[in-house]
């Protein structure tokens, strides 16, 4: 026999007979009629093929195989409410797992060192955090929220944008010093150049250049390719070559003078973090602390960077 909604429905309801003692305090509880809760009484009988109700015109008492049936389920069903209840209650309450799929740069900039708050503000949280250069099928690996720098694919899931960024283009003063600075973004053939692999195509980023409505893409070349922001900002600060790099976090690099934003007369090229989530029907309240918990700390960054990428 197939357990289905139906069965447990009428499980249930016949518990709640065996309890009242009557069709008639049954029906009122169940807030149905009388004649409706004996059909149901009936079919539940006959689907299962044995009585489990006997009843006269004054009085009704499980048959010994509906008092066998009454003890198993009953606790079953208590069980079956408290699961309800309690998955009803993540819409309201911040608890249980929260599997967060994350950019690494982002991971480490923003979120690393504030994660303890977090975990303190809603004890019954529990973390999982997957720190990877692409993010995963939400779906199929169980992700609760991904939080991902660059426009999604076409096919992803609910967006949220959480914040633009300005690229900047970079060198050190010791660089600067060997090589010369160049006048104008299409000079950058002639100097070596960091380049940031796209984890996507698999292929490094093209160089644009941004003023305006004005887009400029500059053909660029080096023998350096990197998957990590902080690799590629510190082979920059070392003197490896020019690289372009996000505005976030890379001020007190400007301020104390040991990378050189190159073209402030370009200044309008931007790259966007995403909040990426499965559906935006009904999303749990673990995932909309995580998103506001989140948006906390990007409002502490203070104004978006200026043409030199202070704040």
């Amino acid at each position: 026999m197939t357990v289905d909604g139906k069965l447990i429905s009428g499980v249930s309801l016949l518990a709640t007979v065996a309890e009242a003692g009557s069709f008639v305090r049954a029906a009122d509880t169940l807030n149905i009629t009388p004649s409706g809760v004996s059909r149901a009484v009936s079919r539940l009988e006959e689907r299962m093929g044995v009585r489990l109700l006997d009843r006269t015109t004054r009085s009704l008492a499980l048959t010994a195989e509906g008092q066998r049936l009454y003890d198993a389920a009953v606790p079953l069903l208590a069980d079956i409410e408290r699961v309800a209840g309690d998955v009803a209650g993540a819409a309201a309450t911040v608890r249980g797992r929260l599997h967060v799929d994350l950019d690494p740069f982002f991971a480490r900039l923003f979120l690393s060192r504030h994660l303890a708050d977090l975990l303190e503000r809603y004890p019954e949280l529990i973390l999982e955090l997957t720190t990877r250069e692409v993010a995963g099928d939400l779906v199929k690996d169980r992700i609760d929220v991904a939080i991902r720098f660059g426009e999604p694919a076409a096919a992803s899931p609910v967006m949220r944008k959480l914040l633009e960024t300005r690229i900047l283009t970079v060198a050190s003063p010791a660089y600067l010093r060997r090589h010369g600075r160049p006048a104008h973004p299409t000079a950058l053939g002639d100097h070596a150049c960091v380049l940031f692999r796209n984890p996507v195509t698999g292929r490094p980023f093209d160089w644009e250049f941004h003023r305006g409505k004005k887009k400029l893409v500059v053909p660029v070349q080096g023998r350096m390719t990197v998957s990590d922001v902080w690799t590629m900002i510190d082979a920059c600060v070392a003197g490896a070559g020019v690289a372009q790099v996000m505005a976030l976090d890379i001020g007190a690099l400007l301020d104390a003078g040991k990378l050189v934003d190159l073209f402030p007369d370009w200044p309008d090229e931007r790259f966007p973090l995403y909040a990426l989530y499965p559906s935006r029907q009904h999303a749990p309240a673990k995932v909309k602390a995580f998103l506001n918990f989140v948006l906390e700390r990007i409002d502490q960054l203070g104004p978006a960077p200026d043409a030199r990428g202070r704040r």
